[in-house]
């Protein structure tokens, strides 16, 4: 673990060194892949878990109401 963490410090240290463009470009290509990937497995990781629970995007069609059975809901007003 010391390793990776020494490696990483130096890698912060080296990003942190660059001119800005440079980089913003180094974080760019290292964050939007990983960003992607984030999402990618959250959005299935929620599809299995609302599937499990039986809320998945399935639509149920609505019982048709007919005018005749519709409640009538008056303001009150005169």
């Amino acid at each position: 673990m010391q390793r990776i963490a020494g490696w990483w410090d130096g890698f912060e240290l080296w990003v942190a060194g660059l001119p800005f463009i440079p980089q913003f470009l180094v974080v760019l290509v290292g964050m939007v892949p990983i960003s992607f990937a984030i999402a990618f497995l959250l959005d299935r990781g929620l599809r299995m878990a609302f599937r499990v629970l039986r809320r998945d995007d399935r639509i149920e069609s609505p019982i048709p109401v007919t005018l005749a059975e519709r409640p009538t809901v008056s303001s009150g007003a005169r």
